[in-house]
């Protein structure tokens, strides 16, 4: 099998997929994701686009649930307290991706130079290298190269619930795609918990209340991530 790139499809994977090909272009190396199944368009059609520019397919890695369905599973909601969502997700189907295979796996992960010491989501139980570490590149490098391709990367590469955004992302999500937000509000009803945590600002915590205010006109100070903005409030995990 030889070398895996796990392409969430953030800045930093993007970028280290996309040199990897420029750099070792006759290497079969095997791209992969992890879908939660609450991807917002942009993410999907990136995915779609990024498979055109590396002349490669993206593996799709699926849990049979999703997220909606392991929401129905469980009866209750991933959030600060309860984040099951990253582990059954994304690390357990890509582990056992891994351990079905026949060959030896390498991962490459896409975590940069002037990152924490760390490695990765799946580095304990799989050989694990990364080149933007190896190659010295930081986030200035990684939001170069890109402009540099004319390759740009959605706001939102994680799920459109992530219990982990802004409010202004939030709102977005309450803008922009309206059948998405009703069916979150729906589901913390069914269980009678919030994707959202008490306390963490004057905002509602619950989408319904959440989305009268923004009905009434109440508009949040806080912008929406913007995709240079890697730091963002978005899950970090997702976004390697």
């Amino acid at each position: 099998m030889g070398n895996v790139i796990a392409l969430s499809g953030g800045k930093d994977s993007t970028a280290l997929a996309l040199r990897w090909r420029e750099l070792y272009p006759d290497d079969p190396v095997q791209l992969i994701c992890t879908p939660t199944g609450d991807e917002l368009p942009d993410m999907l059609a990136h995915w779609e686009r990024l498979e055109g520019l590396l002349g490669l397919p993206i593996l799709r890695i699926r849990h049979p649930l999703g997220l909606d369905g392991l929401i129905a599973f469980h009866g209750a909601l991933p959030n600060f307290r309860m984040r099951w969502c990253t582990r059954q997700l994304k690390i357990k189907p890509a582990l056992a991706w891994v351990a079905a295979q026949t060959e030896r796996v390498t991962l490459l992960v896409g975590l940069r130079a002037d990152e924490e010491e760390r490695q990765g989501i799946f580095s304990a139980k799989v050989d694990t290298r990364f080149p933007l570490r190896e190659w010295g590149w930081k986030l200035a490098d990684v939001v170069g190269y890109l402009r540099q391709r004319g390759v740009s990367v959605p706001a939102r590469t994680d799920c459109a619930r992530c219990y982990h955004q802004r409010i202004g992302e939030w709102f977005a999500l309450w803008e922009k795609h309206p059948e998405i937000w009703s069916a979150a509000a729906e589901q913390e009803r069914a269980t009678g918990h919030t994707f959202r945590s008490p306390k963490r600002d004057t905002w509602p915590v619950s989408l319904a209340e959440l989305g009268a205010a923004f009905e009434g006109g109440r508009r949040p100070k806080l912008p929406v991530v913007q995709s240079d903005d890697v730091e963002g409030a978005s899950c970090r995990v997702c976004r390697l």
